[in-house]
């Protein structure tokens, strides 16, 4: 049956997979989702049998529906290749005696939004294709950290696109910022703002519903797509590998076929635990969803009282890719226990944009009962670190560390001993300033690249590609604005 993708804000006609995946956004300013989520088609026992890359192409040709065979797995099999360090794409590190991190940092960024900026190029250039298009597409990007050195590497010289990204330039590691500045590929643009991930990405959305610059683009060849995980083309990759940590735990025998799980995922802008989400209700057995948040705990909040409320202090924490008070994809969430009501959906996203604030009804917070949330401060996240290396000899990032501390929290509080998969979303070579300091204090004044040496010798992993690219790369891209400057920036660079 055909899967097709409508707005969250209006009841407008739907439309196909690869239309949504280049639109990115929809023009009333809703997210497209699926008008039904699919089955899996298969047992989990058959689909513990494959490849990352034949799974992959099990669960997207579910959602993806207008996409050929062949055509799907030409993307998939450009995706996830050699530019991915270990041939399982996405492996499982046991830790003490129920828990595996799901290291989603081996692709050529170190960083989860591989996953799926390895694939989205691919998928967006054969939407292209597939629907006629002329014009060269413009990706724009509001980025906290990853998503945006992920979708440059990604898009750098694809034919018949060009990449802007946006990034806060006092709100990324000093490794994220180096990754995104040295970009090479004549197609790419970065620019730091003077504000926050929050102010960028409002700056990017307002782009995408400006219907005369999407004229004035028009004229001159050019139109909008996104590489935010507010596109469905992001989306929908995401999904497979937590179905891959599955029947990965299923293949290996360390749980039944059948047997519920728990997942915990840090989370920013709620792509990546919706994505787990969508895998339970294709069938996946996941019980609790543990959403960890961050001392900007917005979602540990709303998930508290049913009230989201981004009328707080922005605090700039050691995980960086979570300092977020919008997230963009809890829209979808909220459409979902809305009754897939378009109305309804936009009277709330209404009310955050004019007054930063909606509450739900006690019957929408009932239809929340799959996820759980909590929070873990700076200090949490950095004893996590400590007291994992110190009994493992197992070192994560700071993102990673959050959920780890709120995975710990989720255990002591509800007594619940159900094997447990921790979204591992970055390397802790991105964030060796902070990883090492937690470990041992005295390294919080050494020089940056020193630190990464030292992570080298406590952790025993290897110094990655990314990083030895950057130690002596030229910063390529010098341009920072004012918040409010973003759009005559875009307009300088397409040269409207």
């Amino acid at each position: 049956m055909e899967v097709m993708y409508k707005s969250t804000r209006s009841d407008s006609a739907p439309i196909t997979a690869s239309q949504a995946i280049l639109k990115g956004l929809a023009p009333d300013g809703g997210l497209f989702v699926p008008d039904h989520i699919p089955a899996f088609d298969k047992s989990l026992s058959e689909l513990s049998k494959l490849s990352y890359q034949e799974l992959a192409y099990e669960v997207m040709k579910l959602y993806l529906t207008d996409f050929t065979k062949e055509e799907l797995e030409g993307c998939i099999a450009r995706a996830y290749d050699e530019k991915f360090d270990t041939k399982k794409i996405a492996p499982l590190k046991k830790t003490g005696k129920d828990t595996w991190y799901l290291e989603l940092f081996h692709g050529k960024t170190i960083a989860f939004k591989d996953m799926a900026l390895s694939i989205l190029p691919h998928l967006l250039t054969t939407s292209a294709k597939k629907n006629q298009v002329k014009n060269e597409i413009v990706i724009l990007t509001a980025t906290s950290g990853d998503t945006g050195k992920a979708a440059l590497a990604g898009f750098a010289d694809v034919p018949g696109t060009r990449i802007i990204v946006f990034y806060p330039k006092d709100g990324v590691s000093k490794v994220q910022e180096l990754q995104m500045v040295t970009q090479k590929g004549d197609n790419t643009d970065v620019i730091g703002i003077k504000g926050n991930f929050d102010d960028a990405q409002t700056g990017v959305k307002m782009m995408f519903s400006d219907t005369e610059l999407a004229e004035r683009m028009n004229a001159k060849g050019y139109q909008f797509s996104s590489a935010n995980s507010i596109n469905i083309g992001r989306l929908v990759p995401q999904i497979v590998y937590y179905v891959y940590a599955y029947v990965s735990l299923l293949a290996e025998g360390s749980i039944t076929e059948g047997e519920s799980i728990n997942v915990c995922v840090p989370t920013g802008n709620f792509g990546n635990i919706l994505a787990a989400y969508y895998a339970k209700l294709m069938g996946l057995p996941i019980d609790k969803l543990i959403c960890a948040s961050n001392e900007n705990k917005v979602l540990f909040d709303f998930f508290a009282s049913g009230t989201y409320d981004r009328n707080r202090d922005f605090i700039l924490t050691s995980s960086p890719s979570m300092d977020i008070l919008i997230s963009s994809n809890l829209e979808r969430l909220i459409y979902r226990i809305c009754d897939h009501d378009a109305a309804k959906n936009a009277k709330l996203m209404q009310a955050l944009t004019s007054g930063g604030v909606y509450e739900i009804t006690e019957d929408q917070k009932k239809a929340l009962s799959d996820f759980w949330g909590g929070m873990a401060t700076e200090e949490e996240c950095f004893t996590k670190i400590r007291d994992l290396y110190k009994e493992e000899k197992y070192v994560i990032d700071t993102h990673t560390a959050v959920a780890g501390a709120v995975s710990d929290k989720y255990r002591a509080e509800t007594g619940d001993e159900k094997k447990m998969v921790i979204a591992s979303t970055a390397s802790p070579y991105k964030f060796s300033r902070s990883v090492m300091s937690a470990i041992d204090p005295a390294n919080k004044d050494k020089e940056e690249f020193a630190l990464i040496d030292e992570l080298e010798k406590v952790s025993g992993v290897a110094v990655p590609q990314a990083i030895e690219e950057i130690r002596k790369a030229e910063v390529r891209h010098k341009t920072v604005c004012e918040k409010d400057g973003m759009k005559a920036e875009v307009e300088r660079i397409l040269g409207l």
